[in-house]
C-alpha cells in the first residue's frame, strides 16, 4: 500500500470516528434522561439482580451493591486490580438459599469470594492464565465453573469455601478461541449439563460426572457440538428444554436441547441491524409471558414469540447512547396504603455509556409494552 493511499485510509478513518463521536455526544444529550439512569464509574460489564438491588461487575476494577429504587450505591468490594468482568453467588450455609457469598472475576485473572455481610474478602485464587470471562454456580452439588480468554473451562469445588480457597476439580480445553459464555443445569442423577460458547460462535455440550475420591474431580464428556451460530456467542441462557443464545452475526437463536424429532421445524432467528449483545426471555422469567427482550447496538427491542415460528416485533426504544451490555428483570414489591404487596416488573439494562437504566413493562398481560419511569 502506498503512503498516500495509506493516509487517505487513515484520514477516512478519523473522519468516521469523529463523526461516530458527535453523533454519541449529541444522542447523550437527547438520552440523559431516559430510564432513570444510575451513573456509574465505569462501565457494569455484568449485572444480577437480588431483590431490589442489582450487584454489579465494573470495569472501575470494583464489584458494587445498588438500591434499584434510589440509585445508591449501598456497597463496594475494592481488591482486584483490572476490571471486574464477571459475578455470581454461592450459599453460606450450605443449601440455604441465602446467597451471602459473592464470587467475582476479572481481567486480573483471579477469582475472589467475599462476604456480603461484612465486605469481608475470603479468599483469592489465581484462577487463569488471561481475562476470567465468566462465572457459573451449579450449587445444589457445590460447582463453581470459570471460562476465560485463555480458551480453558475451569470446574472448581466450593465445599468448605469459609475455610479453603475454591479448589481445582478439572478442566475442559476443547475450545480454540476465547470461551466468551457458559450456562448449565443439575440433572437429577448428580451429573451437570454443561453448555459452553467461545467467540468463533461454535456451542459445546458437555455432561459433567462427579467422580470419587478424597480429593472431588469432575469428569468431562462431550455431548454436542453446535454451529448454528457464525461468530462470536455472547449470552447463552439454557431453561425449560431450550438453547437461548445471542450473537454477534446479528441474530438470536432459540434451539430445542435435547433436540426433538427430525421432523421438527427450528424457530426461525431473530435477526437485528447490528450484533446482539443482550437477551432477556420473559417466558423463563416469573412473568412467563411469551415475550423476549433483545439489545443490539444502543438498542432494546420487543418481541412477541407466542407463535415460535412467526416472531414479532413489537417495538424499540433509543435506550442508550452506547452498546447495551446486558439486560435483566426486575420484579419490585412494594406495600400499598392498605398493606396488600404492589408487583411491576421493569427491564433494567446496562450499557457501555456507563449507566444502568429501568424501564417498565405496562399494560395488560398480553400487551406489555416497554415505557420509561
Amino acid at each position: 500500500m502506498s503512503e498516500i493511499t495509506a493516509d487517505h485510509s487513515y484520514l477516512l478513518r478519523s473522519a468516521a470516528e469523529l463523526e461516530l463521536t458527535e453523533a454519541r455526544r449529541q444522542k447523550a444529550e437527547r438520552t440523559k434522561s431516559l430510564g432513570s439512569p444510575i451513573q456509574l464509574t465505569g462501565n457494569a460489564i455484568d449485572i444480577q439482580i437480588r431483590g431490589n438491588y442489582a450487584w454489579i461487575a465494573e470495569s472501575a476494577h470494583v464489584a458494587k451493591k445498588i438500591d434499584l429504587e434510589t440509585g445508591k450505591t449501598l456497597q463496594i468490594y475494592r481488591g482486584h486490580h483490572a476490571p471486574v468482568t464477571c459475578l455470581a453467588f454461592y450459599d453460606r450455609i450450605p443449601n440455604s438459599g441465602d446467597e451471602k457469598l459473592l464470587i467475582t472475576g476479572s481481567w486480573d485473572k483471579t477469582i475472589k469470594i467475599w462476604d456480603t455481610n461484612t465486605k469481608g474478602l475470603i479468599s483469592t485464587t489465581a484462577a487463569h492464565d488471561d481475562f476470567v470471562k465468566t462465572l457459573l454456580v451449579v450449587p445444589s452439588v457445590k460447582l463453581l465453573v470459570s471460562s476465560s480468554s485463555d480458551k480453558i473451562v475451569k470446574f472448581w469445588d466450593l465445599t468448605d469455601v469459609l475455610e479453603k480457597p475454591p479448589q481445582p476439580a478439572g478442566s475442559v480445553s476443547a475450545h480454540s478461541r476465547p470461551v466468551e459464555c457458559i450456562a448449565g443445569i443439575a440433572n437429577v442423577d448428580g451429573s451437570v449439563t454443561l453448555f459452553t460458547a467461545d467467540t468463533m460462535g461454535v456451542l459445546k455440550v458437555w455432561k459433567l460426572e462427579r467422580e470419587g475420591g478424597p480429593r472431588p474431580r469432575w469428569r468431562s464428556t462431550l455431548q454436542d457440538t453446535l454451529n448454528h451460530h457464525r461468530t462470536r456467542i455472547t449470552e447463552i441462557i439454557y431453561d425449560a428444554g431450550y438453547i437461548w443464545t445471542a450473537s454477534s452475526d446479528e441474530t438470536v437463536q432459540v434451539v430445542p436441547y435435547p433436540p426433538g424429532s427430525s421432523d421438527q421445524k427450528p424457530n426461525p432467528p431473530l435477526t437485528h441491524p447490528l450484533p446482539v449483545r443482550a437477551i432477556l426471555p420473559l417466558a423463563l422469567s416469573d412473568l412467563e409471558e411469551p415475550y423476549i427482550v433483545t439489545g443490539y447496538g444502543d438498542i432494546i427491542r420487543l418481541y412477541d414469540v407466542s407463535t415460535p415460528s412467526e416472531p414479532e416485533v413489537l417495538g424499540e426504544i433509543d435506550a442508550h447512547w452506547h452498546d447495551v451490555t446486558a439486560l435483566r428483570l426486575w420484579v419490585q414489591k412494594s406495600r400499598t396504603g392498605d398493606g396488600k404487596t404492589r408487583i411491576e416488573p421493569w427491564v433494567i439494562s446496562t450499557s457501555l455509556d456507563g449507566t444502568i437504566r429501568r424501564w417498565r413493562f405496562s399494560g395488560k398481560s398480553i400487551s406489555w409494552v416497554l415505557r420509561y419511569i
